[in-house]
């Protein structure tokens, strides 16, 4: 009896795990024929077009690269086929987890790479995608979401779920705008910004800890709340008095000697804003913060099991106050960004980033590395929707700009396949 009971999970499992490894085979081929037809065989790329990358940021120093020009139907005819034996291959046999992952990693790379050589084909000459510039883009795009979702990851990882990720962000860019602005100094509006994501992550915290308010409905009111009093705030204050209010300095690049000249990738990485290398820090430390030292254990204890964390001394609702205020203060980082990127604020200027960096920290696996990985992911897709949209596609331009929000839901429902979050994320805690 005991055997078949272990066994009983097992055998209802094989076949969830069967039906998932047939569909993601089906889609990996669907991809195949897609990019094939639609991009291999259009007529964008007959009568001998080539494609033509650009390979220097002319906008930066750095070392300077001869564009890549290559044939573009053979070459997408090839990337397409790769698609289609990825996916018979995964119909066909059970793969080990690393090479799903292998598999599901190459397949987005060849239809990603064929989009890209169907977009700038061009048989005259005049098309082209300057790819250091892309890139730029990507991280520019990729940062908000990176703070967002480490907000978010830390603030699961103790229990509560951050819904309210865009209004911490458009509250913290508001703030930036408005306090530096009115200071002149565009540090103490970053200062500003991200206490005010503080602010709102306790105003969670409270609601949620405190008074036992659903999670996700609160995150939604928050976020409601945030784009009703910004957007009061900018129509009232900012428009009628832009240059006191709301035109802050833009963030100065700081630039890595000798790390800035290597070739593409120089200028992208290492010729940036201070925020983004503080970005990247952050999210190491939050790694190392998550699994090496005792805050991290007792986080991830406290957003597995409570009660058992409670009994061996550990704080729990002062930590989850503590977790999600510093979550706040990510995301209030993020919005500070936003406004120091372009110098001034616009009403609604987060555009669902939040979610997007929620997405991310499910796509991520409540990690910080994986929400990195998804934030950039996220990035390249808003990046390659704004380049892409300048070009002479037979693609609506409005259409374009959606690529980041379907990029989340293909990603989210059809790559990461089953996750588990943290077993008290969003159940509240009463002390015995």
């Amino acid at each position: 009896m005991a055997v078949a009971t272990i066994a009983a999970p097992a055998a209802l499992a094989a076949p969830e795990a069967d039906a998932r490894r047939r569909a993601a085979g089906a889609a990996q081929i669907v991809m195949g024929v897609v990019a094939l037809f639609a991009f291999g065989l259009g007529s964008r790329t007959a009568h001998g077009a080539d494609t033509t990358f650009g390979m220097t940021l002319i906008s930066k120093q750095g070392t300077h690269v001869p564009d890549w020009v290559f044939p573009a139907r053979p070459v997408i005819v090839a990337l397409a086929l790769v698609c289609v034996l990825a996916g018979i291959a995964r119909l066909a046999v059970e793969l080990p987890r690393l090479w799903r992952l292998a598999s599901t990693s190459l397949v987005l790379f060849c239809f990603t790479f064929a989009f890209m050589a169907w977009s700038a084909a061009d048989p005259k000459g005049g098309e082209r995608l300057i790819i250091p510039s892309l890139l730029n883009s990507m991280v520019v795009a990729a940062v908000p979401l990176v703070l967002g979702a480490l907000g978010g990851v830390v603030g699961e990882r103790s229990g509560v779920v951050n819904v309210a990720i865009e209004g911490q962000l458009l509250f913290g860019g508001f703030m930036t705008a408005l306090v530096g602005s009115a200071t002149h100094n565009l540090f103490i509006g970053v200062i500003a910004g991200t206490l005010a994501g503080a602010l709102m992550g306790l105003l969670l915290a409270v609601l949620a800890i405190r008074y036992l308010i659903e999670q996700v409905v609160l995150g939604v009111v928050l976020n409601l709340l945030a784009l009703g009093v910004t957007g009061f705030l900018y129509k009232s204050l900012m428009q009628t008095n832009q240059s006191s209010y709301n035109s802050v300095t833009q963030f100065d690049s700081f630039r890595i000697p000798g790390l800035a000249s290597i070739w593409v990738v120089g200028p992208v990485l290492f010729d940036q804003p201070l925020v983004i290398y503080v970005t990247v820090i952050l999210v190491v430390l939050v790694h190392l913060g998550l699994f090496r030292t005792r805050w991290g254990l007792r986080t991830r204890a406290v957003g597995e099991h409570p009660a058992a964390a409670d009994t061996v001394g550990v704080k729990v609702l002062r930590l989850r106050y503590r977790n999600v205020m510093l979550g706040g203060a990510f995301a209030g980082l993020g919005g500070a960004w936003l406004v120091g990127n372009v110098g001034n604020f616009t009403e609604s200027m987060t555009n669902g980033k939040g979610f997007i960096a929620l997405a991310a920290v499910i796509f991520g696996r409540w990690s910080p590395f994986g929400a990195l990985a998804a934030a950039g992911l996220f990035g390249f897709t808003a990046a390659l929707a704004d380049q892409t949209s300048s070009l002479q596609l037979p693609i609506p331009s409005d259409l374009l700009s959606t690529l980041p929000y379907v990029a989340t839901l293909f990603a989210v429902a059809g790559l990461i396949g089953r996750v588990r979050a943290p077993a008290a994320d969003g159940k509240p805690y009463i002390k015995g």
